[in-house]
């Protein structure tokens, strides 16, 4: 937005470098005529009028960069994105964000206010309440989980929705990268709560939309045609200390991304429906398919549902998963993948006879195949699967209340 009071000295400068610019090239012209008849002419005038010409476009060009910055309005109402992302390390480090409203700086406008809602319906509660309040949603997951309100900055809209971002403290105290998607729904309806799906990366070190970009196109689009019921998408970035996350999850299921800290912090940050296998599933994409069959599998008290999208399984490794979940539930498992995938399709049976032949809960496993999808791209068919996998999810867990 051009600032008014920018745009008057911009215009006085640049009609003042003007006219000293036409005087000075007046003047060179006086000068070559005097040389031409071998007269002697005084040269200040002319340096005068050219140091000033030279002195306005310097100010036409600082005041110009000025304006497209947005100087004296833009500038300096907030930390940079590295500056914020690094203050959310320190308060997470802290342990916690008290005296202020959590979830609403470097947010945009139009953004759904985070972690300042009442979080028990308590109207005009304080921020800090607010998020007690929230945290409570939590507190089954993990009794010495802290309730961490971290602030999420807002870093694009892909798929209807917003998408924000944070650093978030893992089990060994160090920050890492979690990216949260809100359906259009979560700032339309301002007293709702919302289930949640984690969706599992591939990549130490990396989120899954990082690796799969348009997953967040291919789940508002579910949404926008009414295939689906809405859900905030939660993207937790991979575990380092191995070169195969999913092979990590599956040997060890406490070593899911989204542990009982994450879990705790996202309730106190969002309006989420508390963590359970009625409101919390779980997806991955390709290489993070294997992810979310070993949480869905190993974890059904924690993941109502799990989606894995195009994937590559180890059989053995993710039935005994299934075989050492807890007793007395079982869990809910898509595995898609498109009809020219043979490779996958091959996959995903052998999985599912596998699971039906094993002993314990991985027997009880109801595993369901999709391989219908087919379209004229690669990209285009992943697109269609992802919103299966967002329709199966949406199925499965509670309605946003």
């Amino acid at each position: 937005m051009v600032r008014p009071l920018l745009v008057i000295p911009l215009l006085a400068a640049a009609i003042g470098g003007l006219w000293l610019a036409r005087g000075a090239l007046q003047r060179w012209r006086d000068l070559q005529s005097a040389a031409t008849y071998e007269l002697a002419g005084d040269r200040w005038p002319m340096l005068v009028r050219a140091g000033g010409a030279m002195v306005c476009g310097v100010c036409v060009t600082a005041l110009t960069l000025l304006t497209a910055l947005g100087a004296f309005g833009g500038l300096g109402h907030g930390p940079s994105s590295t500056d914020r992302t690094e203050s959310a390390v320190d308060a997470a480090a802290a342990g916690a964000w008290s005296g202020s409203a959590p979830g609403t700086a470097g947010r945009q406008q139009a953004a759904p206010p985070v972690a300042t809602e009442p979080a028990a319906g308590a109207a005009g509660a304080s921020g800090a309440a607010g998020a007690a309040g929230a945290g409570a949603a939590g507190a089954s997951a993990s009794a010495a989980a802290p309730a961490v309100v971290s602030r999420f900055d807002s870093v694009g809209h892909p798929g209807g929705g917003e998408l924000l971002q944070s650093a978030v403290l893992g089990p060994d105290g160090k920050p890492r990268n979690v990216r949260v998607w809100l359906p259009a729904q979560y700032a339309k309806e301002p007293n709702a709560r919302f289930p949640v799906v984690v969706m599992h990366a591939a990549t130490p070190g990396k989120t899954a939309d990082a690796e799969v970009p348009d997953v967040f196109e291919g789940v508002g689009a579910a949404l926008q045609a009414g295939r689906a019921r809405p859900f905030i998408l939660v993207a937790p970035e991979a575990p380092n200390g191995t070169a195969h996350p999913c092979e990590l999850v599956a040997a060890a299921p406490a070593a899911v991304a989204d542990d009982a800290a994450l879990r705790t912090t996202i309730a106190a940050s969002f309006r989420t429906l508390q963590p359970g296998p009625a409101s919390w599933g779980t997806l991955g994409v390709d290489g993070g398919a294997p992810c979310a069959a070993a949480a869905g599998l190993s974890r059904p008290d924690l993941y109502g549902a799990a989606a894995a999208v195009s994937g590559r399984y180890d059989t053995a490794a993710l039935t005994q998963t299934g075989a050492e979940a807890p007793a007395g539930s079982s869990a809910k498992l898509l595995l898609a993948a498109a009809k020219g995938d043979a490779a996958g399709l091959d996959a995903a049976r052998k999985l599912q006879a596998s699971l039906k032949a094993a002993p314990g809960p991985a027997a009880k496993a109801e595993v369901r195949i999709s391989d219908n999808v087919q379209d004229y791209s690669a990209d285009r068919e992943r697109l269609r699967l992802v919103r299966q996998a967002a329709q199966f999810l949406a199925e499965a867990l509670a309605k946003a209340s």
